[in-house]
């Protein structure tokens, strides 16, 4: 059978791709199999791209351990491979006494987990940090920071094909039985093998998990709206700004990105539908009034995009949210490891995760190291943080770089060129703009959208009517509107 492998992961998003570069580490053949066009089309795409602090969580738990674990790795992990991650910091505002007493225990519940650099500070310190909220005092916490959960959720991937990995996209899982020593695993029409398997699907987690044995965990969908706002405020938002939590949730904040826009949200719904990232304008108002208590400088032409993620919690019978669920239980499915409830802070702790089912494989195997592992992935320059001699220089070597496609974003040929020759091989439009950041601005792909699928057809050999936007039967176009087949 070709496809035998040591290690099969099942999801391919940031948690997955974590796994899949940390156990590239060691002498094995690994898998991944993802059921989507691309790595980080679910919840590792469609989240705020904090990078938690680790306060939030109850002391001792895995989230809380994980998430201190993961911050303190983030700025030497965007340093190996090459994505946008900055330590901005964090303000959580208050304006009442019992919203002091409140920052007060998260405060302390933050030191308990081992957090640095928490501090209370007065409305004057709050000021200075971000002279555009609204806010009596806050709890200052200067280790969180921003990421590009994209950049990040495709580094881990190429980096991981980059030392051997293999990624088999549009390979969603039907079937997963045992067979002697083995896992095999029916999955996009073909059926793979390997001894160990690893479920990382996130929303998905469930289904893996009654496949492969463990049918009592019962998953809910936390659904998350959003609204993006022009990177015109960008500078008014240095750090993003959050309200006093509650024990199960974080409220709607103000949060700033690597690009510079400005996120509202998340609101937080419970759902069934684990595939609808539709956004109601109930929902959208909700964000706005919520938003407008702490940062009031927006306004309906400030708006750009909605967009929704949703988060797999793990809940016991009362309802009650459970702590990441990270299990080997060698009585029911030897040499699977079984990951349920991975939710928030999951992109903060995807790579102390993967650390973890390392430990607990190790438990059962000798894992020998590679010699020629690789950890490093160069990023790709951005024309627009380039100053004029530089840019003038690559435009000298190359002259694609003189071309902008993106008007917004200033995104060169030369960038939208490297995203569309991708290691992981993803074909589509989101493919291409989550990797080059086109279609990301204010016309939202008005101007440079036709340009791009025109070089992906160009570049690829793809017909017009093969292009797909994200996912299966997304096409672009779906024929001519003459008969004659005249523009």
């Amino acid at each position: 059978m070709d496809n035998h492998y040591d290690v099969l992961i099942i999801g391919g998003g940031v948690v997955g791709s974590a796994v899949a570069r940390e156990l590239a580490r060691y002498d094995l053949q690994i898998g991944v199999l993802e059921k989507n066009l691309d790595v980080c089309y679910e919840t590792s795409g469609r989240n705020t791209g904090v990078v938690h602090g680790g306060f939030a969580y109850t002391p001792g738990t895995w989230k809380a351990k994980l998430c201190v674990q993961g911050n303190k790795m983030m700025g030497d992990l965007s340093k190996e491979l090459g994505f946008d991650f900055r330590r901005s910091g964090k303000v959580l505002v208050g304006n009442t006494d019992e919203e002091y007493a409140s920052l007060l225990k998260t405060k302390a519940q933050g030191e308990r987990n081992g957090v640095e650099g928490l501090v209370m500070i007065d409305g004057k310190r709050l000021h200075e940090l971000v002279p555009s909220v609204i806010g009596s005092f806050a709890l200052f916490s200067s280790q969180s920071g921003i990421v590009d959960p994209f950049g990040l959720t495709i580094a881990l991937a190429e980096n991981a094909v980059h030392n051997g990995v293999c990624y088999h996209l549009d390979h969603e899982v039907t079937a997963i039985r045992r067979k002697g020593a083995e896992w095999q695993v029916e999955a996009g029409g073909e059926t793979f093998a390997s001894r160990w398997v690893v479920n990382a699907s996130g929303l998905s987690c469930k289904k893996i998990s009654d496949m492969l044995g463990f049918d009592h965990y019962r998953i809910v969908g936390s659904k998350d709206d959003y609204i993006i706002l022009d990177d015109r405020l960008g500078s008014l938002v240095p750090m993003p700004i959050y309200t006093v939590p509650s024990n199960t949730y974080m409220g709607i904040h103000v949060s700033c990105t690597t690009d510079g826009n400005v996120l509202l949200g998340p609101t937080a719904e419970d759902t069934d539908d684990l595939t609808h990232y539709g956004v109601e304008q109930k929902n959208i108002d909700l964000l706005v009034d919520s938003a407008k208590k702490i940062w009031p400088h927006f306004n309906r032409g400030d708006y750009i995009r909605t967009y929704s993620g949703i988060l797999p919690k793990w809940v016991d019978e009362n309802g009650v949210i459970q702590d990441y669920k990270m299990e080997i239980r060698d009585d029911i499915a030897p040499h699977a490891v079984n990951l349920v409830g991975i939710e928030s802070p999951g992109l903060t702790s995807a790579v102390p995760i993967a650390l973890h089912v390392i430990d607990m494989m190790r438990e059962r195997e000798n894992l020998r190291e590679r010699k020629d592992y690789d950890p490093i992935r160069k990023g790709f320059p951005r024309f627009d943080r380039l100053n004029p001699d530089e840019q003038a220089a690559l435009i000298a070597e190359n002259p694609d770089w003189g071309e902008v496609i993106c008007r917004c974003r200033k995104v060169s040929k030369a960038e939208i060129l490297h995203a569309i020759h991708n290691p992981l091989g993803v074909r589509t439009m989101t493919g291409v703009k989550y990797r080059a950041r086109c279609m990301m601005g204010r016309c939202q792909g008005g101007y440079c959208q036709m340009r791009v699928a025109k070089l992906l057809e160009e570049e690829l050999a793809l017909k017009d009517t093969d292009l797909l936007y994200n996912r299966k039967g997304s096409w672009l176009f779906t024929g001519g509107c003459r008969d004659d087949g005249k523009a």
